[in-house]
């Protein structure tokens, strides 16, 4: 599923910047002969999002009908916030990430138990970006069953890790600021799908039973069932017979989100430039 590739990329490159601005900066400094400490604070990053994720869609198997549809609503509201966040954060942080991780290692040294303060700010860096990866992932369980969206999510991770790897030891050249504003874009869009289905699963639930009038129905020229209708519905959400709510929803999250997210930035008064 090309939506799960993208999205786990992106959030594969995220954390593979975090930890390699560590990475570079212990070395930098002096402190190469710390980075298990990085290493160990990425494996609990990684071994709690794993919980989380599994703990979740276990509890999820369990649950009657009404309540799954409504697990699915919640677990796609979810999804949309963390998407939206992402995006959000990461177009705000930009400009001081490395000066953010990087005030973290020095402030891990002063303190008592630096081997556990290093741990700990790797730790939190990692695990953001792993929560955020199990709830889209999630939300993406439920709609699509099967093997195909963790085989992209993993495909997409292993690319993220290549290219983390090239971009740490500057083997792979990317224009950071190009990738992350038009994947942002592709986050927007997804999200936007997301918020309708949520909407859909709370009117299959019996909670949301208003603008259930049907906006436009595109059964016979592209249905879901076709081939091009699976990819769009799997890309950006697409229902050939959305309801009314639906189209108002996708539209109330996608637009204002764009415009916020597109429109240009004030330049910092110091005149210094982003590092990414």
């Amino acid at each position: 599923m090309l939506v799960a590739f993208l999205i786990m990329f992106r959030e594969g490159v995220e954390a593979a910047l975090i930890v390699g601005i560590i990475a570079a900066y212990l070395g930098r400094t002096g402190r190469a002969a710390w980075l298990p400490a990085v290493w160990v604070g990425v494996l609990l990053a990684v071994a709690l999002s794993l919980f989380a994720g599994a703990a979740l869609q276990l509890a999820s198997a369990e649950f009657p009908q009404r309540m799954q549809e409504l697990f699915e609503a919640a677990l796609g509201a979810v999804a949309v916030v963390v998407l939206m966040s992402m995006v959000i954060w990461m177009r705000r942080a930009a400009r001081s990430v490395r000066g953010t991780l990087e005030g973290g290692v020095e402030r891990a040294f002063a303190s008592a138990g630096a081997t556990w303060a290093l741990i700990g700010t790797t730790f939190l860096a990692v695990a953001r970006e792993g929560l955020e990866a199990v709830f889209f992932l999630l939300a993406l369980f439920q709609q699509s069953p099967g093997p195909s969206v963790p085989l992209s999510a993993l495909a997409g991770l292993a690319v993220a890790a290549v290219a983390g790897v090239g971009l740490y030891r500057g083997s792979v050249r990317l224009d950071l600021a190009r990738f992350f504003r038009w994947t942002g874009v592709l986050v927007i869009v997804v999200a936007a799908g997301l918020a309708a289905t949520v909407l859909r699963s709370l009117h299959e639930a019996g909670i949301w039973n208003h603008l259930q009038q049907t906006a436009w129905d595109l059964g016979r020229l592209l249905p879901v069932s076709s081939v091009p209708g699976a990819i769009l519905s799997g890309l950006f959400g697409y229902h050939d017979r959305p309801a009314v709510g639906e189209v108002m929803l996708w539209a109330a999250v996608l637009i204002p989100s764009l415009w916020l997210f597109l429109r240009p930035q004030d330049e910092p008064r110091s005149g210094r430039r982003a590092v990414h």
